[in-house]
This record gives C-alpha cells, structure tokens and sequence, in this order.
C-alpha cells in the first residue's frame, strides 16, 4: 500500500529521477520514525508493569530508532544542498556522516544496555508476564519486518546510505525483539528467568550492528575502491566507439549519491586525424554524463600502431612481467631507437597485492634484455593505485 501510494505520488508530479529518491526516502523516513515511536511506547509501558531489563531494552532500541531516523532526515535534507564555492562537488556526502552519527548512537546505546543487563544477571528480579507481552512483541517483530523489507528494497534501488544502514538496523531489532519473546514465553510457561540473559544477546546485537555501520560509513568517506560492476560498465562504454584502442588510468570519485566523478586515459591510434579523435573524446564524455550520469574527463593517449619492432618488444616485455607476477601489465609503450641502444619507456601498473619493488621490477627486465649487440635502457613509471613514483635506470 505504501509502495503504491509513492509510486502515484511521484507519477503525478512527474519527479525527475533525484527529486523521486528525495522523495521516496523522505517518506519512509517518515513513516520508521512513527512506527519507532509507537513501538517505543507499547514496550516502556508493558516493560514498567513487567519489571522486564530486556524488554525496557527493546523499547529504549526503539525509541533511538526514531532519534537517528530523525537524524538521517536532517541528513538528507542537507545532502540535497547544491554545490557551492566552497564545496564544488556538492554535499551528498552528508548521508555518509549522519550515517556515521546513527552509528556511533546504536554502539553506545548497546554498551549501555550491555552494562543493565549484566546489572539484571547479578540482581534478578521476578516479572510479571501477560498477554499484552505476546501481543506487542509479536506485532513489533511484524512491523520491523516490514521496515527491513521497504528499506532494503528502496536503499538498494535508489543507493541511500540512509536507507540501507536503516534496513541492517530493523533486522537486528528483529532478532533481538525474538529473543525477549522467547524470554517472555520461558518465563510464563516454565518460570525461568533469562531476562537479563536475553538483554544481553541484545545488547549485542545492537554493538554489532552499530560496529558493521561505522565500517561501512568510515570506509565511504575515506574513499574506498569503486565497485567492479561499475568500473566495469565505463570500460564496456567506452570501448563500444570505434577508434578507441585501450583505456588505462581510470580513477572514479564518489561523492555521494549521483556525484560521481572519473578521469581516464584512451588510447587511440596516431595515424588518425587528431581532430577526429579530439571530437570522438568529447562524445564520450558527453555520452557518459547523460546515459551514466558520470562526469567524466578522458585525457587522449595516441600510441604508434604502425612499427612492427615496437610490437615485437610489446610482446616479449608482456611476456617477461607475467612470469614475473601474472598480475603486472603495463600501457603508453614507446621505443626510441639509437644506433648502439635503444630506450624502452611505458607505464608498468602493480596491483598493491604484488610484493615486489618498483626497483625489483626494473631490475628484474635490465636483466632479462640484456643484448652484447644492443643495450636497452628502461624508463618507467610505476602505476599502484591512484599514485606514481618514476624510476629511471
């Protein structure tokens, strides 16, 4: 029902596709923070007349449910802000900070239900367990259901650090609200106390997922790897417009959500007319502004495609770097041939995985083309990552 009643809503107003995730995430930030709310004060009442440490525990869970669903409303409400002097690429990643935020209040919401139930374990206290019990958490295991469902669905679909971090939340409740209810039934029907047992699975519950989030959330605002689905996407784009011989360098920038930024190289051939090239490069990036919704910047490499020498050696130094590591690989190869030596110069990319020197490597390759008729010098630069170091021997 209230898929349906987003998805009219935004069909009416003709959103574009921005102001719809605004939208739908808005919405049911709304509707978690109501639900939250309600659930929070089924829980404390039944948990005052019940003497209960974990369901008060589930209930307190609830109602900082509804804080940092808050907290992320506010979040978004400032990521939507647009570009300015002083941040040129938009403020999108306000999502990964406010996420940050509701982190770090589920882990300390978790330490301290951790420290009350421990209190429970050491002073039990007897309870006073009703239907009214079965009834709330029951229905409360229903609802975060529900939320975890709608939230996943739509933090997957519209890519809402908001969203998702929320959905990981509503499952842990799930779980924890399940063990009080277990509590709840051995209690009535078999007299054991595990209630501050249970609190403490709680309480754990909470840490871990709290602790999973500020990972995940650290990790975005770092900058971490883009993902290879997307990496590959541009490099299939790419690759799809005749004339465009190989890509190296890519480098993508994630700002948040629909703020992504790359740069890349592409190689085309140096016999073609460099004015056809210059006008291919710019469809490119215009092309993948508009279909990707990347801004790109391609810096346009010509390599020499006619020299059978420079082909032959391409060949024997692909050959030497795979027997080194099958990983290593190289690209902008060129030769400047002399009568007693010749240069070879490229780009040698190393993976952070290869435990190899920068001076390993080149060493390795002065050793394996030596020649008593002809000396060959190496002039490379070391690609790991997004840095490079020149090494000249």
């Amino acid at each position: 029902m209230l898929e349906q009643m987003i998805k009219n809503i935004c069909k009416k107003k003709k959103m574009t596709k921005q102001q719809e995730r605004n939208f739908v995430v808005n919405s049911i930030g709304l509707v978690s923070i109501f639900g939250n709310v309600c659930l929070f004060i089924a829980k404390f009442t039944i948990a005052t007349l019940t003497q209960s440490v974990a369901i008060m525990a589930d209930a307190v869970n609830n109602l900082t449910d509804s804080g940092t669903s808050f907290l992320s409303f506010i979040g978004l409400h400032l990521s939507k802000k647009p570009a300015d002097e002083k941040h040129p690429f938009g403020h999108a990643r306000y999502e990964y900070i406010i996420s940050m935020v509701v982190a770090c209040c589920i882990v300390l919401l978790g330490i301290e239900l951790f420290k009350s139930s421990l209190s429970a374990i050491l002073h039990p206290q007897n309870q006073e367990i009703n239907d009214w019990v079965f009834v709330i958490l029951i229905g409360s295991i229903f609802v975060k259901l529900w939320l975890f469902l709608i939230q996943k669905k739509y933090g997957k679909r519209y890519d809402s650090a908001i969203l998702s971090t929320a959905a990981t939340d509503c499952l842990s409740d799930c779980i924890a609200t399940s063990s009080v209810l277990l509590s709840a039934i051995l209690q009535l029907y078999f007299h054991i106390n595990i209630d501050g047992y249970v609190g403490l699975i709680v309480s754990c519950f909470i840490l871990y997922s709290g602790g999973n989030i500020v990972l995940e959330m650290l990790d975005q605002l770092l900058g971490r790897s883009p993902k290879a689905e997307d990496v590959q996407e541009i490099i299939d784009f790419i690759h799809n417009y005749e004339g465009v011989l190989g890509i190296h360098d890519l480098m993508i920038h994630d700002y948040g959500a629909d703020r992504k930024f790359a740069s890349v190289h592409v190689e085309v051939s140096c016999e073609e007319n460099i004015l056809k090239s210059h006008d291919m490069i710019d469809q490119i990036e215009r092309d993948i502004q508009e279909e990707l919704g990347i801004q790109m910047v391609i810096h346009m490499d010509p390599i020499d495609t006619a020299d059978e020498k420079v082909d032959t050696m391409k060949i024997k130094i692909e050959k030497l770097l795979h027997e080194l590591d099958e990983t290593l690989s190289f690209h902008d190869f060129r030769m400047v041939h002399g009568l007693t030596h010749s240069n070879i110069l490229f780009d040698c990319v190393v993976p952070y995985r290869v435990s190899y020197s920068n001076e390993e490597i080149l060493a390795y390759l002065q050793e394996k083309m030596q020649d008593e008729n002809h000396r060959y010098y190496f002039i490379l630069r070391f690609d790991r990552a997004y840095t490079s170091d020149v090494v000249e021997k």
